[in-house]
């Protein structure tokens, strides 16, 4: 009966033996090596972004290609302004377009109350603005100035053509009367007589260079008085220059000499009448 009990303790202690589980884990180490791996697959994708660093520089170097793109679109801007400059050109051309208007002429001499004698160089049409005027050009020699005077201001303004022969006779008939001097203050008479000059009227003209003229026999005259007289006698023998063809000394020169012997007869009849008395 002995002998029995330890046959059947024998089985029970190869049992501990069994334990080849111990195998397995050691299988299982392999397998975990075989994810290690796996990371080496990976390292490769790591390396790809690195290549597509330099395909991002290419395309900052773009722009700066672009840029010389642009140097003709400014170089189109100067050719636009250019066709500018034939459209006003017609303008220009377009200026002079009459040789005549109401009654006066292209080189007519003529009376601007304010300035004289002037000639009409040009009757032109300009543009001011949005708006065209027809314009007498007249050009002043004396003042060496130019005046543009609108067509419809011209008579209005007192511009005038040169005296006929009623008008001059007017004028010289007059020159050879008897001073008419008013007895008031000079200020006041100062005033008439530049109006009387820029007037345009010749024979009021006449009036103020007969009543300031002095001789040698008379009283000299003020300062304001000589500048006044020559201003008349300007006016006046410009005229007559114009009228007679001839050079402003002439004219003027003329002028003073019907004066000078008007003078003396006047002088004369008034001596002559104090000794009747």
């Amino acid at each position: 009966m002995a002998t029995t009990k330890k046959s059947t303790s024998k089985p029970a202690a190869k049992k501990p033996a069994a334990k080849k589980p111990a195998a397995k884990t050691a299988a299982k180490k392999p397998a975990a090596k075989a994810p290690a791996k796996k990371p080496t697959a990976k390292a490769p994708a790591a390396k790809k972004p690195a290549a597509k660093k330099p395909a991002a520089k290419t395309p900052a170097k773009k722009p700066a290609s672009k840029s010389p793109a642009k140097k003709p679109a400014a170089k189109k801007a100067p050719a636009k302004t250019a066709p500018k400059a034939p459209a006003k050109a017609p303008s220009k051309a377009r200026q002079v377009d009459r040789k005549a208007a109401k009654g006066f002429r292209v080189n007519e001499f003529i009376v601007y109350p304010s300035h004289g004698v002037g000639q009409i160089s040009e009757i032109s049409t300009q543009q001011f603005g949005d708006a065209e005027l027809e314009l007498f050009v007249i050009s002043f020699d004396k003042e060496k100035m130019t005046l543009l005077l609108p067509l419809d201001k011209a008579v209005e303004n007192g511009m005038r053509k040169l005296a006929d022969k009623t008008m001059m006779t007017g004028a010289m008939k007059t020159l050879r009367g008897r001073a008419r001097i008013k007895r008031t203050m000079w200020s006041r008479r100062a005033q008439e007589y530049e109006a009387k000059i820029n007037s345009g009227d010749l024979v009021a003209t006449a009036e103020v260079v007969r009543d300031l003229y002095r001789n040698e026999n008379q009283p000299e005259q003020s300062y304001s008085e000589r500048q006044l007289y020559e201003s008349a006698l300007d006016r006046m023998a410009r005229e007559v220059a114009a009228i007679n063809k001839t050079e402003l000394e002439v004219a003027t020169a003329n002028l003073e000499d019907v004066l000078s012997k008007a003078t003396t007869k006047t002088s004369a009849a008034d001596e002559a009448s104090e000794e009747e008395e």
